[in-house]
């Protein structure tokens, strides 16, 4: 890594790191700088906007969880991959640990509220987590429609965000993953069934 890229990651790790101790507001040039060990001189030279520094770090959050992902399933087939994939998003994968981001992410996500381009950024994460699983779900119940999957790994995300919300920034019992991760398989199995109705011309993952 270069020097140039080397600095502008030590920026958007202490940033990172900042809204993870703190969460929002957006810290200033100053804690920044503490936290990286840098200059505010040199941190407004690469990021001279808030906002384009955000969305690196968000870009910076989601390489965690490729880079989690990816060494989690490389050996995986089957109904083992799928299982990790869920599994990792609940902190239940025994091996490899869901990234302890909650905060930060809850910042992103306070600030998308404001920047178009940061809402954008964050609902291209999630839209891209929906899409892979989409096609994880498919080649895992071929009987299912592409529809049904889309569905299904729409449903996840709900479940996914919304149980963490729920422990981490409101305090409920961290066991409950263990519900929130059973409601998926619930769910699946639904699907197999046929007992859900279907929602007509409903398109998931739509922008």
């Amino acid at each position: 890594m270069d020097g140039s890229k080397e600095q502008k990651r030590q920026i958007l790790e202490g940033t990172r790191a900042l809204l993870q101790a703190q969460g929002p507001p957006f810290p200033s040039y100053g804690q920044i700088a503490e936290s990286g060990n840098l200059s505010r001189q040199l941190i407004r030279y690469y990021f001279d906007n808030p906002e384009d520094m955000m969305c690196q770090v968000c870009d910076l959050l989601a390489e965690a969880y490729r880079m989690a992902l990816v060494k989690g399933v490389e050996t995986l087939k089957g109904p083992k991959r799928l299982a990790f994939i869920f599994d990792f998003y609940f902190d239940l994968a025994e091996d490899i640990r869901k990234p302890r981001d909650d905060q930060a992410y809850d910042a992103a996500m306070a600030f998308a509220a404001g920047s178009d381009r940061i809402r954008t950024n964050l609902r291209g994460q999630y839209t891209l987590l929906g899409q892979v699983l989409q096609l994880e779900i498919k080649m895992l119940h071929p009987a299912l429609s592409m529809e049904d999957c889309a569905e299904i790994s729409y449903l996840f995300v709900c479940v996914m965000y919304g149980h963490w919300k729920l422990v981490v920034s409101l305090g409920v019992s961290e066991n409950h993953k263990l519900i929130a991760r059973r409601s998926i398989d619930r769910i699946i199995q639904s699907y197999a069934n046929n007992d859900l109705a279907k929602l007509g011309n409903v398109r998931v993952w739509d922008t």
